[in-house]
C-alpha cells in the first residue's frame, strides 16, 4: 500500500473512517445473478431490462478485452502516484477531486463545501471531447489519456446503438432524439476507492441517482457496487469483460417515467483500492425536455439547480424537485 498516493484524509492515520451503522438487509444470491443481461448484438429484452431495473449487464459489446484491462491496470498506476504529484500534473480540462464529487454548472468536477469527505473515493475527470487540448509532460498519464480517447471510441458507439433502440421503444421523435444523446455533453471518471482498515466500512457512493442519461461501467474484480430494487439492496458482482448500463434522471424523464433510473450505492470494506472507470452520457445542455410528470426544463437548469441544492441542502434533490404538482 503506498500511503503517499492517498488524499492525506484517506490515510490510516486519519479519524475520518466511517462505520457503517444498522441498514437496509442487502439481497446475497450466491447461485444466481439477478442483474438483467443484455446481448448488444440482441436487445430484444432492453425494454424489459430499462423498465424493471434501469441497470443490466452488457454482453458481446465489442469492446476488446485487452483494452478493458489496459484501462484498469493504467487507472489503478496513475492513482498510486504520490499524492501532491496528482495535484500538479492533473489539470484543465481534467480534474482531480476526492470525497463528495457533483458536476458543477460549469461541468467541472467538484466537491462539495457541505459535505466534503462523507465518501471515500478518488476521482479523475476526463472531458472526452476535450481530451485532445490536454497537454502534460506526464508519460504515465499521456498513456493514460490516449487509451481513454480510444476507450471513449467504443462507448460512444455504445451509446448510440443502445440509445436508438431505446427512442425506438418509446416512440420518441427522431429529430428531438438527437439532442437528447449528446456525445460532446460525455465524460469518462475514473474512481479509486482506497482500501480501509481492517473491521472498518465506509461510503465510497452513498445512496443516489445519476443525472446522466445513462452511464456505461467497467469495474474491477474488487465488488461493492450495490442497486436499489423491490425495497432491497442487490450487489452488483464483477463479472470479467462485462460492462454495467445504468439509466439516470434524464433517461426516466425523457421516458414519461416508463423507464427506471437506478438507485445504487458503493461499499468500501475491503483493504484494497477498488477501480471503476464510468462513462456519463447527457443530453445537449439548452435541450428542453418535456414529459407530462416534470416541468419542461434543460439540462442546463437541471444541473444548477443540482449544485443550488448542494450549497443549501447539502445534497442533490434531483428530479423530484421539476415534478408536476397532482
Amino acid at each position: 500500500m503506498n500511503i503517499k498516493s492517498y488524499p492525506p484524509l484517506f490515510r490510516p492515520h486519519s479519524n475520518l473512517t466511517q462505520n457503517i451503522g444498522p441498514d437496509e438487509p442487502i439481497e446475497h444470491i450466491e447461485d444466481l445473478d439477478p442483474i438483467p443481461v443484455i446481448d448488444l448484438q440482441c436487445l430484444e429484452k432492453l425494454d424489459g431490462a430499462c423498465k424493471n431495473w434501469g441497470l443490466f449487464r452488457l454482453v458481446n459489446h465489442g469492446v476488446p478485452s485487452t483494452l478493458l484491462s489496459q484501462i484498469q491496470d493504467q487507472a489503478r498506476k496513475l492513482f498510486s502516484l504520490p499524492f501532491e504529484h496528482k495535484q500538479a500534473v492533473i489539470s484543465s480540462p481534467l480534474s482531480y477531486v476526492w470525497g463528495t464529487v457533483f458536476l458543477s454548472s460549469s461541468g467541472v468536477a467538484v466537491r462539495s463545501s457541505q459535505d466534503m469527505f462523507n465518501c471515500w473515493a478518488e476521482v479523475i475527470n476526463f472531458p472526452v471531447t476535450q481530451l485532445s487540448q490536454f497537454q502534460t509532460q506526464d508519460s504515465l498519464l499521456d498513456s493514460f489519456r490516449h487509451q481513454v480517447e480510444e476507450y471513449g471510441k467504443h462507448l460512444a458507439r455504445i451509446a448510440r446503438t443502445i440509445f436508438q433502440v431505446m427512442a425506438k421503444n418509446l416512440n420518441l421523435d427522431p429529430r428531438q432524439s438527437e439532442s437528447y444523446l449528446a456525445e460532446s455533453t460525455a465524460f469518462i471518471r475514473a474512481h479509486r476507492y482506497p482500501q480501509i482498515s481492517e473491521g472498518k466500512q465506509a461510503w465510497g457512493a452513498g445512496p443516489h441517482r445519476d443525472g446522466s442519461l445513462f452511464s456505461i461501467l467497467s469495474q474491477d474484480q474488487i465488488g461493492g457496487l450495490e442497486v436499489y430494487k423491490d425495497n432491497k439492496w442487490f450487489p452488483v458482482k464483477p463479472v470479467a469483460n462485462t460492462l454495467l448500463i445504468n439509466l439516470g434522471e434524464m433517461m426516466k424523464a425523457i421516458s414519461d417515467d416508463r423507464y427506471v433510473s437506478a438507485k445504487h450505492r458503493v461499499r468500501v470494506y475491503k483493504q484494497e483500492d477498488r477501480i471503476s472507470v464510468n462513462y456519463f452520457v447527457f443530453p445537449d445542455f439548452d435541450c428542453v425536455i418535456r414529459s407530462s410528470k416534470y416541468k419542461p426544463f434543460t439540462y442546463n437548469e437541471f444541473r444548477a439547480q443540482g449544485q443550488k441544492d448542494i450549497e443549501s441542502l447539502g445534497f442533490i434533490v434531483g428530479l423530484e424537485g421539476f415534478k408536476l404538482s397532482k
